[in-house]
Protein backbone atom coordinates (compact mmCIF):
# COMPACT_ATOMS: atom_id res chain seq x y z
CA UNK A 1 0.00 0.00 0.00
CA UNK A 2 2.75 2.29 1.05
CA UNK A 3 4.59 2.08 -2.60
CA UNK A 4 1.04 2.08 -4.68
CA UNK A 5 0.01 5.67 -3.05
CA UNK A 6 4.09 6.77 -3.43
CA UNK A 7 3.85 5.66 -6.74
CA UNK A 8 0.64 7.48 -7.49
CA UNK A 9 1.87 10.87 -6.00
CA UNK A 10 4.92 10.63 -8.21
CA UNK A 11 2.73 10.42 -10.89
CA UNK A 12 0.28 13.02 -10.21
CA UNK A 13 3.33 15.13 -9.62
CA UNK A 14 5.06 14.52 -13.07
CA UNK A 15 1.95 15.22 -15.04
CA UNK A 16 1.34 18.69 -13.39
CA UNK A 17 5.51 19.61 -14.31
CA UNK A 18 4.63 17.78 -17.47
CA UNK A 19 1.35 19.24 -18.69
CA UNK A 20 2.76 23.04 -19.16
CA UNK A 21 5.69 21.35 -21.63
CA UNK A 22 3.11 19.66 -23.81
CA UNK A 23 1.10 22.24 -24.29
CA UNK A 24 3.88 24.46 -25.06
CA UNK A 25 5.49 22.04 -27.30
CA UNK A 26 1.90 21.96 -29.10
CA UNK A 27 1.39 25.47 -29.69
CA UNK A 28 5.27 25.53 -31.18
CA UNK A 29 4.02 23.09 -33.66
CA UNK A 30 0.71 25.52 -34.73
CA UNK A 31 1.49 26.01 -38.55
CA UNK A 32 3.05 29.58 -38.47
CA UNK A 33 1.82 32.28 -41.44
CA UNK A 34 4.74 31.83 -43.37
CA UNK A 35 3.97 28.32 -43.94
CA UNK A 36 0.43 29.63 -45.63
CA UNK A 37 2.12 32.16 -47.26
CA UNK A 38 4.43 29.79 -48.90
CA UNK A 39 1.77 27.84 -50.02
CA UNK A 40 -0.09 30.32 -51.57
CA UNK A 41 2.91 31.87 -53.81
CA UNK A 42 3.47 28.60 -54.73
CA UNK A 43 -0.60 28.45 -55.97
CA UNK A 44 -0.03 31.42 -57.92
CA UNK A 45 2.72 29.64 -59.94
CA UNK A 46 1.06 27.42 -61.14
CA UNK A 47 -1.55 29.69 -62.07
CA UNK A 48 0.66 32.16 -63.84
CA UNK A 49 1.73 28.67 -65.85
CA UNK A 50 -1.56 28.11 -66.81
CA UNK A 51 -2.66 31.37 -67.75
CA UNK A 52 0.42 31.18 -70.11
CA UNK A 53 -0.71 28.24 -71.86
CA UNK A 54 -3.92 29.36 -72.55
CA UNK A 55 -2.65 32.56 -73.87
CA UNK A 56 -4.18 34.69 -71.33
CA UNK A 57 -0.67 36.78 -71.10
CA UNK A 58 2.67 36.77 -72.79
CA UNK A 59 5.68 35.25 -72.05
CA UNK A 60 7.32 38.62 -71.09
CA UNK A 61 4.17 39.10 -68.68
CA UNK A 62 4.77 35.74 -67.56
CA UNK A 63 8.27 35.61 -66.63
CA UNK A 64 8.10 39.28 -64.76
CA UNK A 65 5.53 37.71 -62.29
CA UNK A 66 7.35 34.08 -61.71
CA UNK A 67 10.35 36.65 -60.87
CA UNK A 68 8.10 39.22 -58.47
CA UNK A 69 6.63 35.66 -57.09
CA UNK A 70 9.91 33.87 -56.77
CA UNK A 71 11.35 36.84 -54.47
CA UNK A 72 7.86 36.32 -52.61
CA UNK A 73 8.64 32.83 -52.08
CA UNK A 74 12.20 33.48 -51.24
CA UNK A 75 11.11 35.57 -48.22
CA UNK A 76 8.60 33.44 -46.94
CA UNK A 77 10.51 30.27 -46.53
CA UNK A 78 13.60 32.58 -44.81
CA UNK A 79 10.15 33.78 -42.21
CA UNK A 80 9.19 29.89 -41.81
CA UNK A 81 13.12 28.93 -41.03
CA UNK A 82 13.54 31.57 -38.63
CA UNK A 83 9.83 30.83 -36.92
CA UNK A 84 10.88 27.08 -36.54
CA UNK A 85 12.98 25.97 -32.68
CA UNK A 86 16.73 25.61 -33.31
CA UNK A 87 16.70 22.56 -31.70
CA UNK A 88 13.52 20.57 -32.16
CA UNK A 89 13.58 18.33 -28.79
CA UNK A 90 15.79 19.80 -26.43
CA UNK A 91 13.42 21.84 -24.77
CA UNK A 92 11.20 19.07 -23.76
CA UNK A 93 13.93 16.89 -23.22
CA UNK A 94 15.73 18.82 -20.49
CA UNK A 95 12.68 19.43 -18.55
CA UNK A 96 11.83 15.60 -18.67
CA UNK A 97 15.37 14.73 -17.78
CA UNK A 98 15.93 16.91 -14.96
CA UNK A 99 12.47 15.61 -13.37
CA UNK A 100 13.70 11.86 -13.93
CA UNK A 101 16.76 12.49 -12.28
CA UNK A 102 14.94 14.16 -8.90
CA UNK A 103 12.88 11.37 -8.68
CA UNK A 104 15.71 8.30 -9.09
CA UNK A 105 17.72 11.31 -6.41
CA UNK A 106 14.69 10.97 -3.96
CA UNK A 107 13.92 7.30 -4.58
CA UNK A 108 18.21 6.58 -3.76
CA UNK A 109 18.17 8.99 -0.74
CA UNK A 110 15.38 7.21 0.82
CA UNK A 111 16.41 3.56 0.02
CA UNK A 112 19.87 4.96 2.11
CA UNK A 113 18.50 6.91 4.77
CA UNK A 114 15.07 5.27 4.75
CA UNK A 115 13.75 1.97 5.79
CA UNK A 116 11.87 0.35 2.83
CA UNK A 117 10.13 -2.55 3.86
CA UNK A 118 10.64 -2.26 7.91
CA UNK A 119 7.68 -3.37 9.75
CA UNK A 120 6.10 -1.17 12.45
CA UNK A 121 7.25 -1.28 15.68
CA UNK A 122 5.20 -3.49 18.03
CA UNK A 123 3.89 -1.86 21.08
CA UNK A 124 6.00 -4.28 23.04
CA UNK A 125 8.79 -3.26 21.63
CA UNK A 126 8.69 0.49 21.45
CA UNK A 127 7.83 -0.29 25.45
CA UNK A 128 11.54 -1.89 25.70
CA UNK A 129 12.99 0.91 23.45
CA UNK A 130 11.49 3.52 26.10
CA UNK A 131 12.81 1.45 28.88
CA UNK A 132 16.25 1.30 28.05
CA UNK A 133 16.51 5.14 27.09
CA UNK A 134 15.22 5.60 30.59
CA UNK A 135 17.62 3.13 32.26
CA UNK A 136 20.49 4.89 30.47
CA UNK A 137 20.00 8.28 31.37
CA UNK A 138 23.14 9.97 32.00
CA UNK A 139 23.77 11.39 35.46
CA UNK A 140 23.56 14.79 36.93
CA UNK A 141 27.50 15.16 36.60
CA UNK A 142 27.40 13.82 32.69
CA UNK A 143 24.42 15.68 31.86
CA UNK A 144 25.98 19.34 33.57
CA UNK A 145 29.60 18.31 31.39
CA UNK A 146 27.63 17.96 27.99
CA UNK A 147 25.27 20.61 28.42
CA UNK A 148 25.72 23.97 26.36
CA UNK A 149 26.97 26.62 28.24
CA UNK A 150 24.84 29.81 28.90
CA UNK A 151 25.26 32.83 28.45
CA UNK A 152 26.46 34.88 30.99
CA UNK A 153 23.77 37.20 32.43
CA UNK A 154 24.95 40.92 32.51
CA UNK A 155 25.32 42.59 35.89
CA UNK A 156 25.80 45.42 37.30
CA UNK A 157 29.40 45.78 39.52
CA UNK A 158 27.51 46.46 42.70
CA UNK A 159 25.11 43.66 42.17
CA UNK A 160 28.36 41.37 41.43
CA UNK A 161 29.81 42.77 44.79
CA UNK A 162 26.39 41.76 46.80
CA UNK A 163 26.33 38.33 45.42
CA UNK A 164 30.00 37.40 46.52
CA UNK A 165 29.39 39.29 49.58
CA UNK A 166 26.68 36.55 50.46
CA UNK A 167 28.96 33.73 48.96
CA UNK A 168 31.26 35.00 51.66
CA UNK A 169 28.46 34.66 54.34
CA UNK A 170 27.46 31.59 53.72
CA UNK A 171 31.22 30.10 53.44
CA UNK A 172 31.29 32.04 57.09
CA UNK A 173 27.96 31.09 58.41
CA UNK A 174 27.45 27.73 56.96
CA UNK A 175 24.29 26.78 59.07
CA UNK A 176 22.20 30.15 58.71
CA UNK A 177 19.41 28.72 56.41
CA UNK A 178 18.05 32.56 55.09
CA UNK A 179 21.73 32.95 53.85
CA UNK A 180 21.22 29.94 51.86
CA UNK A 181 17.74 30.82 50.31
CA UNK A 182 19.38 33.90 49.35
CA UNK A 183 22.32 32.59 47.58
CA UNK A 184 20.11 30.28 45.87
CA UNK A 185 17.88 32.89 44.47
CA UNK A 186 20.98 35.12 43.34
CA UNK A 187 22.86 32.41 42.01
CA UNK A 188 20.12 31.20 39.54
CA UNK A 189 19.39 35.23 38.74
CA UNK A 190 23.41 35.67 38.25
CA UNK A 191 22.65 32.93 35.61
CA UNK A 192 25.39 30.55 38.19
CA UNK A 193 22.97 27.36 38.06
CA UNK A 194 25.53 24.82 39.17
CA UNK A 195 26.26 27.27 42.31
CA UNK A 196 22.32 27.52 42.68
CA UNK A 197 21.95 23.62 42.53
CA UNK A 198 24.87 23.18 45.29
CA UNK A 199 23.29 25.74 47.54
CA UNK A 200 19.60 24.63 47.09
CA UNK A 201 21.29 20.91 48.52
CA UNK A 202 22.76 22.37 51.34
CA UNK A 203 20.07 24.14 52.24
CA UNK A 204 17.71 20.46 51.95
CA UNK A 205 20.75 19.21 53.25
CA UNK A 206 20.79 21.15 56.57
CA UNK A 207 16.51 21.44 57.00
CA UNK A 208 16.74 17.68 57.08
CA UNK A 209 13.71 16.44 57.97
CA UNK A 210 11.72 19.76 57.90
CA UNK A 211 12.59 20.28 54.20
CA UNK A 212 9.55 20.84 52.46
CA UNK A 213 7.95 19.42 49.24
CA UNK A 214 8.77 22.83 47.53
CA UNK A 215 12.70 22.55 48.67
CA UNK A 216 13.29 19.53 47.07
CA UNK A 217 10.74 20.23 43.89
CA UNK A 218 13.05 23.22 43.27
CA UNK A 219 16.12 21.20 43.96
CA UNK A 220 14.85 18.91 40.89
CA UNK A 221 14.26 21.92 38.81
CA UNK A 222 17.23 23.44 39.15
CA UNK A 223 19.19 20.03 38.66
CA UNK A 224 17.08 20.04 35.03
CA UNK A 225 17.73 23.27 34.15
CA UNK A 226 21.71 22.87 35.14
CA UNK A 227 21.37 19.20 32.75
CA UNK A 228 19.97 21.05 29.82
CA UNK A 229 17.02 20.21 30.61
CA UNK A 230 17.39 16.90 30.95
CA UNK A 231 15.19 15.30 34.10
CA UNK A 232 18.40 13.03 35.68
CA UNK A 233 18.11 10.28 37.99
CA UNK A 234 19.43 12.25 40.53
CA UNK A 235 16.41 15.12 39.56
CA UNK A 236 14.07 12.47 39.03
CA UNK A 237 15.09 11.38 43.34
CA UNK A 238 14.56 15.00 43.94
CA UNK A 239 11.38 15.15 42.60
CA UNK A 240 9.95 12.02 43.48
CA UNK A 241 11.02 13.12 47.30
CA UNK A 242 8.95 16.49 46.69
CA UNK A 243 6.12 14.14 45.44
CA UNK A 244 6.14 11.28 48.71
CA UNK A 245 5.61 14.47 50.98
CA UNK A 246 3.23 16.38 48.92
CA UNK A 247 1.58 13.98 46.28
CA UNK A 248 -0.01 16.87 44.66
CA UNK A 249 2.69 19.15 44.45
CA UNK A 250 1.91 20.67 40.63
CA UNK A 251 5.29 21.47 39.58
CA UNK A 252 6.97 18.63 40.28
CA UNK A 253 4.12 16.82 38.53
CA UNK A 254 4.45 18.57 35.56
CA UNK A 255 8.54 17.88 35.64
CA UNK A 256 7.99 13.96 36.25
CA UNK A 257 5.44 14.17 33.11
CA UNK A 258 8.43 16.10 31.52
CA UNK A 259 10.39 12.98 32.24
CA UNK A 260 8.26 10.59 30.83
CA UNK A 261 8.00 12.47 27.72
CA UNK A 262 12.18 12.38 27.41
CA UNK A 263 12.21 8.93 27.72
CA UNK A 264 9.42 7.62 24.76
CA UNK A 265 6.57 7.25 27.21
CA UNK A 266 4.26 9.97 25.78
CA UNK A 267 0.79 8.10 27.27
CA UNK A 268 1.92 8.52 30.44
CA UNK A 269 2.28 11.81 30.43
CA UNK A 270 -0.85 12.59 28.92
CA UNK A 271 -2.27 11.21 31.87
CA UNK A 272 0.00 13.36 34.06
CA UNK A 273 -0.43 17.24 32.21
CA UNK A 274 -4.30 16.05 31.61
CA UNK A 275 -5.10 15.73 35.30
CA UNK A 276 -2.90 19.30 35.75
CA UNK A 277 -4.31 21.20 32.94
CA UNK A 278 -8.01 20.28 34.34
CA UNK A 279 -7.41 21.08 37.66
CA UNK A 280 -5.53 24.48 37.11
CA UNK A 281 -5.30 27.05 37.69
CA UNK A 282 -5.08 28.42 34.46
CA UNK A 283 -2.34 30.75 36.03
CA UNK A 284 -0.03 28.43 36.65
CA UNK A 285 3.21 28.64 34.68
CA UNK A 286 3.40 25.47 33.40
CA UNK A 287 -0.59 25.45 31.58
CA UNK A 288 0.39 27.06 28.27
CA UNK A 289 3.03 24.11 27.62
CA UNK A 290 0.98 21.69 28.43
CA UNK A 291 -1.91 22.87 26.39
CA UNK A 292 0.34 23.44 23.20
CA UNK A 293 1.43 20.26 23.82
CA UNK A 294 -1.97 17.99 24.61
CA UNK A 295 -3.11 17.84 21.44
CA UNK A 296 -0.53 15.17 20.42
CA UNK A 297 -0.32 13.57 23.50
CA UNK A 298 -3.44 12.81 23.41
CA UNK A 299 -3.17 11.24 19.85
CA UNK A 300 -0.08 9.62 20.90
CA UNK A 301 -1.60 7.91 24.28
CA UNK A 302 -4.60 6.69 22.08
CA UNK A 303 -7.12 9.31 22.67
CA UNK A 304 -7.81 11.27 19.55
CA UNK A 305 -10.94 12.43 20.75
CA UNK A 306 -9.73 14.14 23.96
CA UNK A 307 -10.91 18.00 23.95
CA UNK A 308 -8.74 20.38 26.43
CA UNK A 309 -10.72 22.53 28.64
CA UNK A 310 -11.19 26.54 27.47
CA UNK A 311 -8.89 28.85 29.30
CA UNK A 312 -10.87 30.71 31.83
CA UNK A 313 -11.15 34.26 30.96
CA UNK A 314 -13.06 37.71 31.95
CA UNK A 315 -16.96 37.32 31.21
CA UNK A 316 -18.80 38.82 28.19
CA UNK A 317 -20.57 40.81 30.57
CA UNK A 318 -17.56 42.40 32.00
CA UNK A 319 -16.58 43.51 28.82
CA UNK A 320 -20.06 44.78 27.76
CA UNK A 321 -19.85 46.41 31.36
CA UNK A 322 -16.56 48.61 30.35
CA UNK A 323 -17.37 49.66 27.09
CA UNK A 324 -20.40 51.56 28.38
CA UNK A 325 -18.52 53.49 31.21
CA UNK A 326 -17.27 56.81 31.57
CA UNK A 327 -13.66 57.31 31.30
CA UNK A 328 -13.82 57.81 35.43
CA UNK A 329 -15.75 54.42 35.55
CA UNK A 330 -13.54 52.97 33.70
CA UNK A 331 -11.06 53.96 35.49
CA UNK A 332 -11.96 52.82 38.45
CA UNK A 333 -13.01 49.46 36.75
CA UNK A 334 -9.75 49.04 35.91
CA UNK A 335 -8.52 50.03 39.47
CA UNK A 336 -10.72 47.17 40.85
CA UNK A 337 -9.55 44.10 38.06
CA UNK A 338 -6.34 44.92 39.05
CA UNK A 339 -6.56 44.88 42.77
CA UNK A 340 -8.57 41.58 42.33
CA UNK A 341 -5.62 40.13 39.92
CA UNK A 342 -2.76 41.49 42.52
CA UNK A 343 -4.95 39.57 45.40
CA UNK A 344 -4.92 36.30 43.63
CA UNK A 345 -1.45 36.66 42.86
CA UNK A 346 -0.90 36.66 46.17
CA UNK A 347 -3.23 34.27 47.22
CA UNK A 348 -2.65 31.44 45.05
CA UNK A 349 0.02 32.64 42.27
CA UNK A 350 0.00 32.96 38.79
CA UNK A 351 2.07 32.68 35.54
CA UNK A 352 4.79 35.60 34.81
CA UNK A 353 2.70 36.80 32.24
CA UNK A 354 -0.14 37.72 34.73
CA UNK A 355 2.85 39.21 36.89
CA UNK A 356 3.77 41.59 34.12
CA UNK A 357 0.44 42.35 33.42
CA UNK A 358 0.02 43.25 37.20
CA UNK A 359 3.52 45.24 37.22
CA UNK A 360 2.40 47.10 33.65
CA UNK A 361 -1.20 47.73 34.95
CA UNK A 362 0.03 49.10 38.35
CA UNK A 363 2.06 52.01 36.49
CA UNK A 364 -0.82 52.12 33.61
CA UNK A 365 -3.17 53.32 37.03
CA UNK A 366 -0.19 55.56 38.83
CA UNK A 367 0.74 53.29 40.91
CA UNK A 368 4.79 52.97 40.23
CA UNK A 369 5.68 52.22 43.78
CA UNK A 370 3.36 49.41 44.41
CA UNK A 371 4.54 48.29 40.79
CA UNK A 372 8.18 48.20 41.97
CA UNK A 373 7.50 46.18 45.29
CA UNK A 374 5.66 43.78 42.65
CA UNK A 375 8.43 43.64 40.53
CA UNK A 376 10.56 42.62 43.64
CA UNK A 377 8.77 40.20 44.57
CA UNK A 378 8.70 39.15 41.38
CA UNK A 379 11.86 38.62 40.87
CA UNK A 380 12.62 36.38 44.44
CA UNK A 381 9.42 34.23 43.07
CA UNK A 382 10.94 33.32 39.58
CA UNK A 383 14.44 33.00 40.33
CA UNK A 384 14.64 29.65 39.33
CA UNK A 385 13.35 30.00 35.94
CA UNK A 386 15.42 32.71 33.89
CA UNK A 387 12.92 32.81 31.05
CA UNK A 388 10.09 34.00 33.31
CA UNK A 389 12.87 36.46 35.16
CA UNK A 390 14.03 37.26 31.06
CA UNK A 391 10.58 38.34 30.41
CA UNK A 392 8.98 40.18 33.50
CA UNK A 393 12.52 41.96 33.40
CA UNK A 394 11.81 43.57 29.73
CA UNK A 395 8.47 44.63 30.83
CA UNK A 396 9.81 46.21 34.01
CA UNK A 397 12.05 48.31 31.58
CA UNK A 398 9.47 49.14 29.33
CA UNK A 399 7.47 50.18 32.11
CA UNK A 400 10.08 52.12 33.24
CA UNK A 401 11.12 50.62 36.87
CA UNK A 402 14.80 49.99 37.69
CA UNK A 403 16.15 46.52 39.48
Amino acid sequence: MFWIICAALVLVVATAILSPIRRARSETRAEPAAAYDLQVYRDQLREVDRDLQRGVIGAGDAARLKTEIGRKILEADRRLSESQPQSGGGASVLPVAALALILVAAGGLYWRQGAPGAADMPMAERLRTAQLSYDNRPSQAQAEAAAPKAAPVEMSEEDQRLIQQLRETVAARPDDAQGLTFLVTYETRSGNIAAAREAQQRLIDLRGSKATADDYMRLGALMAEAAGGIITPEAERAIGQALQIDPGQSQARYLIGLMYLQNGRPDRTFVIWRQLLEEGPETAPWIPLIRASIPDLAWLAGEPDYTAPAPTGPSAADMAAAQDMTPQERQEFIRGMVAQLEDRLATDGGSPEEWGRLISSLVVVGEEERAQNIWAEAQSTFAASPEALAMLRAVAENAGLGE
